[in-house]
């Protein structure tokens, strides 16, 4: 039975650890993979801009002896002369892998139910598996384990990001507060909180929503944070957002809240003088290079666990 990365949600505690440790040697021993997918192709389908993304996937392939193929959905027939699942039937006959950056979670799920290969979500508008698990490397990396850890989110919670997020670190076993404005469109789907708790429970942590942003920061270990423009956010509703968002904003004084050793977390990009300020995002406690550098050794280790190509 092939595997599809589709969520967090969908994948075990173990499945997790797994990931993570395959990463890890990976990183160490980069040698002893460069002919892991030798003669292995990746399908990239790209809707949304991408930095990150397309260049970690790309150079894992390129690293691994395997081959990418970037495809631009915006010079493509999908969506308008062919539906998704006739292209997930087709391409599936020609790669090894499909990996999508695509807005319409809905339209990654039929592209996994059609596809006979391996589906990753390289990011839609509902979750973004592969930056969190990123992240829980190098949380691992920079705290040595995930047991008693408290990791605080602060502002758009409504987001990819942070759904990840409370899945993610609910498997983890790390305790997770967010931190955000009150009402439906700024905080976490319901059925993402019902989830992440309801995974918290069997892994010993906690799921904490509040609108209070002191109180997220105070003992945190890891104070994280996202933009507050995600890219479906209309011009005309970006002043607004701002003022609304302000309260939530780490700044030097948030952190003074936070744990001495905390360390400060941003998927990337970042705004600076946005949802963090300068000296923060780049500050001897923030390791936002150290989250994008891992997305190539995360990238790499799912791949493999994909193909089940990692003994």
């Amino acid at each position: 039975m092939k595997k599809d990365l589709i969520d967090l949600s969908t994948l075990s505690t173990q499945d997790i650890q797994t990931i993570i440790a395959l990463a890890e040697k990976i990183k160490q021993n980069p040698n002893e993979y460069t002919q892991a997918l030798n003669q292995k192709t990746l399908l990239m389908i790209f809707d949304k801009a991408s930095l990150r993304t397309r260049v970690s996937f790309e150079a894992g392939m390129t690293q691994m002896g395997g081959h990418a193929i970037y495809y631009d959905v915006a010079t493509s027939p999908l969506g308008k002369k062919e539906t998704i699942e006739d292209t997930a039937k087709t391409a599936c006959r020609y790669v090894d892998l499909i990996m999508a950056r695509i807005g319409s979670h809905e339209d990654l799920i039929k592209l996994a139910q059609n596809s006979s290969v391996p589906v990753i979500n390289a990011m839609t508008n509902f979750s973004h598996p592969c930056q969190i698990l990123s992240d829980l490397l190098t949380i691992k990396e920079k705290k040595g384990s995930y047991k008693g850890l408290t990791l605080s989110y602060f502002g758009d919670s409504n987001n990819n990001v942070t759904h990840s997020l409370l899945f993610g670190c609910a498997q983890a076993g790390i305790n997770i507060r967010i931190a955000c404005p009150a009402g439906y469109e700024f905080e976490p789907r319901p059925e993402v909180l019902g989830k992440a708790q309801q995974i918290a429970k069997s892994t010993g942590s906690t799921v904490t929503i509040t609108h209070d942003a002191t109180q997220a920061a105070t003992g945190a270990d890891i104070i994280y944070t996202d933009s507050w423009m995600s890219y479906h956010i209309p011009k005309d509703q970006q002043e607004q957002r701002i003022r609304i968002f302000q309260p939530f904003q780490v700044n030097s004084s948030l952190m003074q809240h936070a744990k001495k050793d905390a360390i400060f977390m941003n998927c990337l990009p970042a705004m600076r003088g946005m949802e963090q300020t300068t000296e923060v995002v780049d500050g001897p406690q923030s390791i936002v290079f150290d989250q994008a550098e891992n997305r190539l050794h995360v990238q790499k280790a799912i791949m493999l666990w994909m193909l089940e190509l990692s003994q």
